[in-house]
């Protein structure tokens, strides 16, 4: 099978399952420049399924790089109006939205963290109105990846840069079902993401059914820790559907079933088995204490720094929004590959996300208020950062409301 063939393929899956493009509606598409060949692709793709207009916002991690290295703080604290609104405006027109990413995870060593901080408040900020329309289940999103020479070498490092980017493709195609059968004909990459789409389903199908109170974490890393799980809570796996009736997938590749944790009642120690990469950081060998949902303490072996800017962003920061389940045998750990990116390393392990929680995992949650939200147990920040914590000796232990310890994982996978 043609390499062509295969991008041709993932420009297709993104749009068709990513985000369902249907006729008559805006995509937003934003783009890494070094990705702009894959872009047009999506966009041609977007076009064929009706869209109405592609907008391509097209980004820069060296450009980025210099602008912190050398303008002022200042610069950094507020967001231009006139970005935030066409980002916005077009959240109130119905777009869906296309994030590529080719990330460095080393693109931002160095560089003065309140500069980081501050453009993450002031960004966040300044698109409150696009984010709270994707949290209201209101606009179809995805995240694909394409590889970049800096980020393959992270991951192969023994390799050439071509060899290593070619390796990178390999790897992130099979991640997305993206493989031919025995004559070497490309397989039914959509029946396979149904296929996919039905077992994580059924998964927390099983999860809802118990409506657990609470979860207990242990390995042999460090980890022991109690979350809670306010009442109401929902598991989702794979699929999303909007609130126009479409079904969409918002990672590519996915693999966990996640909820809302009860801001309030965490406690205990969380220990990272994989690294974090953190605004073009890396912090790894890290761990957390929590004390009534709020990290107290924490470490890290390296970019402790990273990981104390990313904890000081607001309040939100030191307390969970999300509890993510993933089996230790998932496909993209059977890889045995470092992604040093989050969208895949996420999906190979159990995980939590510090900071904003997704409101419609909470029944009716997408329609309340923050502050009636916030007093049910979800977490509001500028922050939504996935952290991995799975292991192949995890075990988690579900406590129902009524008081019946139940097995979830056992050997650092599901037991049901």
């Amino acid at each position: 099978m043609a390499f062509q063939d295969q991008l041709q393929e993932y420009a297709r899956l993104t749009v068709k399952e990513g985000v369902c493009v249907t006729s008559g509606i805006y995509v937003l598409i934003r783009c890494p420049v070094i990705a702009a060949d894959f872009g047009r692709m999506v966009m041609e793709e977007a076009f064929r399924s009706g869209a109405k207009d592609v907008i391509m916002l097209y980004s820069d991690e060296k450009t980025a790089r210099v602008r912190y290295e050398h303008a002022a703080l200042s610069q950094f604290e507020t967001y231009p109006a006139w970005q935030a609104e066409q980002s916005n405006f077009y959240a109130r027109e119905g777009t869906v939205c296309i994030s590529i990413v080719a990330e460095d995870p080393e693109a931002f060593t160095g560089i003065d963290g309140q500069k980081l901080l501050a453009n993450t408040k002031a960004r966040r900020t300044a698109l409150k109105e696009f984010y709270d329309t994707i949290d209201a289940g209101n606009l179809r999103w995805t995240i694909v990846a394409y590889p970049c020479i800096p980020w393959a070498k992270k991951v192969f490092p023994k390799e050439t840069d071509e060899t290593a980017v070619e390796k990178l493709w390999n790897a992130i195609f099979e991640t997305v079902r993206i493989t031919e059968d025995a004559s070497g004909a490309l397989c039914d990459t959509v029946q396979k993401w149904k296929q996919h789409d039905k077992i994580l389903k059924d998964r927390a199908a099983k999860l809802n059914q118990y409506a657990f109170a609470s979860l207990h974490y242990k390995n042999s890393l460090g980890t022991d820790f109690r979350i809670g799980l306010p009442k109401n809570h929902i598991w989702y796996g794979g699929s999303e559907t909007s609130g126009d009736g479409y079904v969409y997938f918002p990672n590519m590749p996915t693999e966990e079933i996640f909820t809302m944790p009860h801001r309030l009642m965490a406690d205990g120690v969380l220990c990272s088995s994989m690294p974090l990469s953190y605004q073009g950081c890396l912090i790894e060998d890290f761990s957390l204490t929590f004390k009534d949902g709020r990290v107290v303490s924490h470490r890290a072996r390296v970019g402790e720094d990273a990981l104390t800017r990313l904890l000081d962003t607001d309040e939100g920061s030191r307390r969970l929004g999300e509890v993510a389940l993933i089996p230790y045998d998932s496909p993209i750990r059977a890889q045995n590959i470092l992604y040093y990116n989050t969208l895949f390393d996420e999906n190979a392990s159990c995980h939590f996300a510090l900071g904003d929680c997704y409101p419609n995992t909470l029944k009716g949650g997408e329609l309340l208020p923050e502050a009636e939200l916030e007093a049910l147990g979800g977490n509001h920040s500028v922050n939504h950062v996935d952290f991995m914590i799975g292991t192949a000796d995890l075990t988690v232990l579900g406590t129902t409301h009524d008081g019946q310890q139940i097995p979830v994982f056992e050997n650092g996978n599901f037991v049901f």
